[in-house]
């Protein structure tokens, strides 16, 4: 039998305000644990909670770059349940009426572009967190977290394979990231996926049993959990049984899924609108304010430089993928004359190479945009060479000297004086008369030889463009 995967992911994104969704606790990673565990996080008799105005702008920031609708009027409940890091027993969501309603994303894969339509993004506090390492077999709570806020972006069941959740996943990311609501740190929980999965026959129309598999942490878990979750179903019903709708555990380390616990229906969690939040009205004023604060979308700047800066799409969307790189690609292209192809493939090559070498972000590079441009001058200019530019970028990595100061210090300007270049062809050729005869011959292979040993004899420094020139003209 044919079967087909139905997928729908649910991604939590904390929010990159300084405080808590509902106080003015410390939002920062890495502090002692439950050193910003407040008052209102943990729910002490008598508080109130107070809604943080950046945590709706950045919900509606986001609404807005996925073209989607914005309710002005959106309500925060109460979900029930208990869980020990959890200290109220009921989590502050948004159930019924959420901020940001239907909108879209646009995803690339292997077969093609395909649409994924978002149901919804509400507003929610995060809960805190379960510490099992170091604890003699207890488990210790952390609730830091508690009261942080959380976008949660709900998918349409659209996709069909892993490949489009993950790419789904990376263009979420990518975008919440360019839009600057959040870091989208997967490592420190950022960035959270849960996968809903189901299979059903080809062709049948209802949908099938489905499991979720919970806080998934990265693209390539997100991937093999889903492939192994859909082998689990397929032989289940295929062996005669039923799949059970419940929430599952990806373990990485053992490769398999796992039942945690039933999975729970929205009348489980008994939600009610919280009585100590009124409605949360956004007038037109405050959407207008959001919008002028949207940058150039990933896809809109990428069609920009393949138009503007006549690059190929793939280069384009390498260079888009990052806001920052796209930036600094900008910042170059404008200070430099070199060509833009070349400032795409210096990035794209020699300085993401060293980037990710180094484990630094674009933003940290020791080359900022002004040397990488003065750089790529030199190129342009014939003061140096391709292969020089690379030892040039080596010295610049680790020096605060300008481009010029290291060429003149290194003796590495090009040789561009055609007689001198001349003269030490015409050694090459007299020196190698065997090769000579068999470039004569029609070897045209040893060619390349001729070329090495120019290239060898002037320390690298013969501008490429001349050596070819010069050694066809007394070849041919």
């Amino acid at each position: 039998m044919q079967w087909e995967i139905v997928i729908g992911l649910e991604v939590h994104v904390q929010l990159q305000t300084k405080s808590k969704i509902f106080s003015g606790a410390s939002t920062s990673y890495g502090a002692s644990p439950n050193t910003q565990a407040c008052d209102v996080s943990i729910a002490l008799p008598g508080v109130l909670p107070v809604m943080n105005r950046e945590a709706a702008f950045l919900a509606v920031k986001f609404g807005l770059g996925i073209d989607a609708e914005i309710n002005q009027r959106s309500i925060f409940a109460r979900k029930n349940y208990f869980y020990p890091d959890l200290p109220k027993g009921y989590q502050i969501s948004q159930f019924e009426l959420p901020v940001v309603g239907k909108g879209k994303l646009e995803i690339k894969t292997s077969k093609g572009c395909k649409t994924i339509g978002i149901t919804r993004a509400h507003l929610e506090e995060d809960a805190g967190k379960s510490l099992h390492e170091d604890f003699h077999g207890m488990t210790g709570i952390d609730l830091n977290r508690a009261g942080t806020p959380l976008l949660e972006i709900v998918s349409e069941p659209d996709m069909r394979s892993a490949e489009e959740a993950v790419a789904y996943l990376k263009q979420l990311h990518m975008l919440v990231r360019y839009l600057g609501i959040s870091d989208g740190n997967m490592q420190e929980g950022s960035f959270r996926c849960d996968a809903n999965v189901s299979v059903r026959p080809a062709g049948q129309k209802e949908l099938g049993t489905r499991a979720e598999l919970k806080n998934i942490n990265s693209f390539r878990f997100v991937e093999r959990a889903i492939g192994i979750e859909v082998e689990r179903q397929i032989e289940v019903i295929e062996d005669g049984g039923d799949v059970v709708q419940e929430t599952r555990l990806y373990d990485s380390d053992l490769d398999e899924t796992r039942s945690m616990r039933s999975k729970e229906e929205a009348h489980d969690y008994r939600y009610f609108p919280d009585p100590d939040l009124p409605t949360m009205v956004l007038d037109d004023s405050f959407i207008e304010s959001v919008r002028a604060s949207l940058p150039e979308l990933p896809h809109l700047r990428q069609t920009r430089f393949v138009s503007e800066f006549s690059l190929n799409d793939s280069d384009a969307e390498k260079l888009v993928h990052d806001r920052d790189a796209a930036d600094y690609f900008e910042a170059v292209c404008n200070s430099s004359a070199a060509d833009t192809k070349i400032v795409a493939n210096w990035m794209n090559g020699e300085l993401n190479s060293a980037l990710n070498t180094a484990g630094l972000s674009i933003k940290d590079s020791p080359v900022n945009s002004d040397r990488f441009a003065e750089l790529l001058d030199r190129i342009t200019d014939n003061t140096i060479s391709g292969k020089i530019a690379k030892e040039v970028f080596s010295l610049l990595w680790d020096s605060n000297k300008s481009v010029d100061e290291i060429i003149e210090e290194k003796g590495l300007k090009q040789i561009t004086d055609s007689s001198a270049i001349e003269s030490i062809v015409d050694q090459v050729l007299a020196e190698n008369y065997d090769q000579v005869a068999q470039y004569k011959d029609g070897n045209q292979k040893v060619f390349g030889f001729f070329v090495g040993q120019v290239m060898k004899l002037s320390q690298g420094k013969a501008n490429p463009k001349q050596v070819n020139e010069l050694l066809r003209n007394k070849l041919d």
